[in-house]
């Protein structure tokens, strides 16, 4: 998969606006009524992770889920990340 150019970067980030681009990477905080919720979240990110192989770093801080997608073979972004983002706010959302 190929690392996507700033512009893609850009244009992608305007179809998802709770995501932000740190780095090498884009970025979103979840917040959850409560932490038993948080889990059932990262239950299914990690689920749909291993279905795609495509894995994002997690933090989780009590009802609140961070997920920071990047994608390491191709050092930085990719249509994967995005692919993936879309899933997590679908999921929230749903």
């Amino acid at each position: 998969m190929a690392k996507l150019s700033q512009a893609s970067i850009d244009k992608r980030l305007n179809s998802h606006p709770e995501w932000t681009q740190t780095g090498d990477a884009i970025q979103r905080t979840f917040a959850f009524d409560n932490f038993v919720k948080a889990m059932a979240f990262v239950q299914t990110i990690a689920d749909h992770a291993e279905r795609v192989q495509h894995h994002p770093d997690i933090l989780i801080r009590y009802n609140k889920v961070t997920l920071t997608l990047s994608t390491h073979d191709a050092k930085g972004i990719t249509a994967k990340d995005f692919d993936s983002a879309t899933f997590a706010d679908q999921t929230f959302g749903g």
